[in-house]
This record gives C-alpha cells, structure tokens and sequence, in this order.
C-alpha cells in the first residue's frame, strides 16, 4: 500500500480471526518499531512477544479484564527503558523521551500491521505491577503499551476528524488562516468543500427554480395546445369546404344529365 493508504486504512480492532499470524510479518512488525526515531538513537525500548494462550489470558486479566485481548493471536507488550535516557538527559528524559520513543515505535507497528492486511490494537489501560509479574520483567524497565496483533474479524468505521482549521496555526498559537487546505496542499479537501458549498447553493435555490421552469414550461405547452388547436380547426374547415365543393359539383353534373 501508498504511506497514506496506510495511515488511512488503520483502525483499532479488538475481534480477530482464529487464524495463526505467520512470523515473518511478526518479524515484519518489530522491524518496523526497530526503525523508529528515539531521542539520541538511544533505542530505549524492549518487545516481548506473547503467543501463549494462558499468558494471554492473564495480561487480558491484567488489562482491566478486557476478555477480548485474549483472543488475538499475537501480543506485544512494549517497555521503555527508563534509566537510559536519565543518563542522559536527567528527569525530562525519564519521564517524556521514554515515553514518546516508546510511542513513536508503536506507531511504525500499527502501521506496518495495517499494510500487511493484519488488525491491531493500542493498549494503555493496565495494572503495571500485574503485567510485570506476568512477564517476568525487571524493576528498571516500564510496560508502555500492549498491542494485539491478528486478521481482523471486523472493519470499523472510520472515526470522525477534526478539520484541518480547527487544528492549525500559522506561525504563532491561534493565528489561523481562512483556508489551510489552499496552503498545506490539501486539494482533495478543496475540492469536497467546494462541491458540498455547490449542492448546499443548489438546494436553497432548487425550489424557486424549479418553480420558473415549470411555469416556462405551462406556458409554452399552452402556445403549442393552442397552435394545435387552430391548425386542426383550420383543417377541419378545409375539409368542410371541400366537401362543399365536392357536393355542388355531384348536384351539376345530375341536371346536366336529366335535361
């Protein structure tokens, strides 16, 4: 698929076909996070891979007894590694870079599912100390995320968006301009508001004329009844006339005869 294929195409899935997902798109998957920006390339984050039935189970348990967790084939549960960007860049990177390296691999995962024809689901609404305990991990390293991975057994619809508007500025907080989608390229949305303005002129318009047609189009089929009309009388009136003639012509050739 096109890059914007993809990102349009992904959705969250949470039902999943009972079908084993080959390894080489798993591998697929983790090479796709593998590749994701970090700060400092510190690469601060870890994968475990979950196929087991009884784990899966027990992190669905652990994620707030979401039942339906259990049912995708592969499970992903992703760490950061904390301590490595505190060395380097002290308390923020603890606490933000981790975080956003970590979510910056999930992305690339999600994504590189969707192009492979494969559903999946981000997960943050867990119990930590739970999850930890199941997968045997150290104190130093943080779960972020639990991330399903499967065929999907559903096709959700896609959520509503906030236009581009509501959305950006330009140059400084709130400083908008009449229209982004001119400015950012966005032509396709261009388009969509310019023929939605067109239908909406169309409809306050169609009434009154429909209305002018419609009276045009009495009047004219008025003029051609009534030209019909007179065309026919006039032929009538031929035809009375030639029967006329047709008469006395008849009465003189009877006297011409009996004399």
């Amino acid at each position: 698929m096109e890059t914007f294929e993809v990102i349009e195409k992904r959705r969250s899935v949470r039902k999943y076909l009972d079908v084993p997902v080959e390894w080489e798109k798993v591998g697929n998957i983790l090479r796709a996070a593998q590749y994701a920006p970090s700060a400092g390339n510190l690469q601060d984050w870890k994968f475990v891979v979950v196929t087991d039935k009884d784990t899966k189970k027990k992190i669905a348990n652990a994620a707030m007894q979401q039942s339906w967790i259990e049912e995708a084939p592969v499970i992903i549960v992703v760490y950061s590694e904390p301590y490595k960007t505190k060395r380097f860049y002290g308390e923020i990177g603890e606490k933000i870079y981790s975080v956003q390296n970590c979510a910056a691999a999930i992305e690339n995962m999600l994504l590189a599912a969707t192009d492979q024809d494969l559903g999946s689901c981000w997960i943050s609404a867990f119990d930590e100390s739970m999850l930890c305990t199941i997968i045997n991990s150290p104190k130093n390293v943080k779960p972020q995320a639990i991330v399903t991975i499967g065929y999907p057994d559903e096709a959700p619809i896609t959520p509503t968006k906030y236009h581009l508007y509501d959305l950006t500025f330009i140059n400084a907080w709130g400083s908008r301009i009449v229209n982004p989608d001119l400015v950012l390229d966005n032509w396709s949305d261009v388009i969509l508001k310019k023929i939605d303005e067109a239908k909406e002129a169309a409809q306050k318009e169609a009434t009154p004329l429909v209305r002018r047609l419609f009276e045009k189009g009495k009047e004219h089929a008025k003029k051609i009844h009534e030209t019909i009309k007179k065309k026919a009388e006039e032929q009538k009136e031929r035809k009375k006339k030639q029967q006329k003639s047709s008469e006395e012509e008849v009465l003189e050739s009877t006297e011409e005869a009996e004399y």
